[in-house]
């Protein structure tokens, strides 16, 4: 795979903007030209905050027709992924340190019609990823520890994004877990395996994630806090692998 087949998408965290105006700040982040709508779900007991649930991703589903791309930081992820496809999600990634039944989880949310994503906390080995690599359509690496936004970005996470890369390289896993058998597969024509980073991005943390293998920079209060989102949006989209 070329470098240059890995598109950078930036998807912005809502849970940095203002609750009070969430339909505006759903539109902001549309008009900034991102690539997906980052929403973080949290349950108060797989991380010590408290943040919204399906009602609120629905309402902001009514905001905009972005893909929305929900993060839940919680347990029991089973029981609640029905409620938060019908609030609208297009991808439902929860935690491998959340569930005992991380395939089984993986594999109900795919059989809803919806992308699967598989979540790391930065302490957690990264030996348990290349187990899932075809079970999912998007790994995302947490750059800090999960539960609250504005932390310091964590930079030994860099070796496991890099390790990830290189595995999904090795095995040529394209998205969907897709494995061809062979260079002329048609398979080798799908998108290249979504890797995805969480926490402390900003313009310089996200040139090292990408640098690493990371396509995929989700961030709050880097662009919801930012003068113009529109432009640093742009410029996390024109980084170079």
């Amino acid at each position: 795979m070329s470098k240059n087949e890995r598109q950078i998408k930036v998807s912005p965290s809502i849970l940095a903007g203002d609750f009070g105006k969430i339909y505006d700040e759903a539109k902001r982040i549309e008009d900034s030209g991102a690539n997906s709508l980052h929403i973080d779900v949290m349950d108060g007991h797989f991380v010590p905050n408290l943040t919204i649930g399906p009602q609120v991703v629905a309402a902001i589903n009514r905001a905009t027709d972005m893909f929305l791309d929900v993060h839940l930081m919680m347990y029991n992820v089973y029981e609640y992924i029905e409620r938060f496809v019908e609030a609208g999600a297009d991808r439902i990634t929860f935690h491998f340190e959340a569930t005992e039944d991380v395939k089984d989880t993986l594999d109900y949310i795919r059989r809803c019609n919806i992308e699967a994503g598989l979540a790391f906390c930065p302490e957690t080995s990264q030996s348990f990823i290349p187990k899932y690599l075809d079970s999912c359509d998007s790994i995302l690496l947490m750059t800090v520890h999960p539960g609250f936004g504005g932390q310091k970005f964590m930079s030994e996470v860099l070796e496991k994004i890099a390790f990830t890369r290189e595995i999904c390289e090795k095995l040529n896993i394209r998205k969907g877990g897709v494995t061809p058998k062979n260079k002329d597969d048609p398979a080798n024509n799908l998108p290249v395996f979504n890797i995805g980073v969480d926490g402390g991005i900003n313009y310089e943390t996200a040139k090292e994630c990408v640098k690493a293998g990371a396509n995929q920079l989700i961030a709050g209060t880097y662009l919801l806090h930012s003068h113009d989102m529109k432009e640093e949006v742009r410029k996390l989209q024109q980084l170079v692998p």
